[in-house]
């Protein structure tokens, strides 16, 4: 994947995919706009990043129940305008105006109320922000081929699939004509790598780059929850210790406390807080493109951002990689490892491997 530097010093940027635009390496995530995060404290974490030379903003009609989309587009009409910033957003879940699933008429609603809600003409990069097993991936392509035609958006994209559903979506869009996904948004951070058994695999076979969202497994990698005590106050986990795939309990494990322990203990070679040495392991993944970036205050963000200089050792990679490995479940995936590590014709030899 090609890299350049930004005209904004400070940020690199990469392009989404084999044909999309150039984007800022990290990107900012807004699903606490209008939710976590009010107006004034949003218009200030959109002007920080602008300022630090961030070029990709992400967000979702679902997002604050569209109301982050509006603030982006106040913002937007405020300062002039998107300019030169790449401006993705999605649609799946949303109630209307927007519309429930991936069929035509839905994603055509749902992209309407987006544009008229962010106050631009097109969107740079539009995710189908799940697979809808309701509707023909075919229909959905066909869609949004008619609405880049139509000059409604610019890219594809789609998020939380597996790795089926890529392959599936590909294949589709290549045999049919229809435009090719230029990313893929999933969740990914030292604590859920299960993106690599497939759908890592598949997004490099397709040329697909990855946007990761949850890039600090929402905070855990800050280093801010402890074994001891469940968490309170004022933080995602404190409010809502339940929360998702991000919950205190599913988390709170010996592997996820030696990676915290491997975190620390780099991150202190380095000056550095463990949340950007969890930050810069992720920006080293293959395929991984930008980095999104979701805060509730402008001085949250500020700290992430200023992980992006980070540059570690190879033998620090390493060792985040290898504590932080899940392992490979029996099979089908241990099974081809280990065929994988010896000559099978050889071990075997003259008897056929078919089974």
């Amino acid at each position: 994947m090609t890299q350049a530097k930004n005209s904004s010093p400070g940020m690199a940027t990469t392009a989404l995919g084999q044909a999309g635009p150039l984007v800022s390496r990290m990107g900012l995530g807004t699903m606490t706009f209008g939710a976590e995060t009010d107006e004034e404290g949003s218009f200030r974490q959109l002007d920080l990043f602008v300022d630090q030379g961030g070029t990709f903003l992400d967000t979702a009609d679902v997002y604050g129940g569209g109301a982050s989309e509006k603030i982006i587009g106040k913002w937007g009409r405020r300062r002039g305008g998107m300019g030169d910033l790449i401006l993705a957003t999605k649609g799946r879940f949303a109630p209307p105006p927007g519309s429930h699933g991936a069929s035509r008429r839905a994603i055509v609603r749902s992209v309407d109320a987006s544009l008229t809600r962010l106050q631009v003409e097109a969107i740079d990069v539009y995710f189908i922000h799940g697979w809808d097993r309701h509707t023909d991936v075919a229909e959905s392509l066909a869609t949004l081929d008619d609405l880049v035609s139509a000059g409604k958006i610019h890219n594809i994209a789609w998020s939380n699939v597996c790795g089926w559903q890529i392959q599936k979506i590909v294949s589709t869009a290549r045999a049919q004509g229809y435009p090719v996904p230029v990313a893929v948004q999933p969740q990914y951070n030292l604590l859920d790598r299960g993106i690599e058994l497939e759908v890592l695999p598949c997004c490099l076979e397709a040329g697909l780059s990855l946007t990761p969202w949850s890039p600090l497994g929402g905070g855990w990698l800050t280093g801010k929850y402890t074994a001891e005590a469940r968490p309170t106050g004022a933080t995602r986990l404190g409010e809502d210790p339940n929360r998702g795939v991000e919950a205190y309990d599913l988390r709170n494990t010996s592997r996820t406390h030696a990676v915290l322990d491997a975190l620390r203990s780099i991150a202190s070679r380095h000056g550095r807080p463990p949340a950007h040495v969890a930050l810069a392991w992720l920006g080293s993944r293959p395929g991984v493109a930008s980095i999104l970036l979701g805060a509730r205050t402008e001085e949250q963000l500020a700290d992430n951002l200023a992980a992006r200089d980070l540059v570690l050792e190879v033998s620090e990679l390493e060792t985040l990689t290898k504590v932080s490995s899940p392992g490979l479940p029996a099979y089908p995936y241990g099974f081809l490892e280990d065929w994988s590590q010896v000559d099978v014709w050889k071990t075997l030899g003259t008897q056929s491997v078919s089974r």
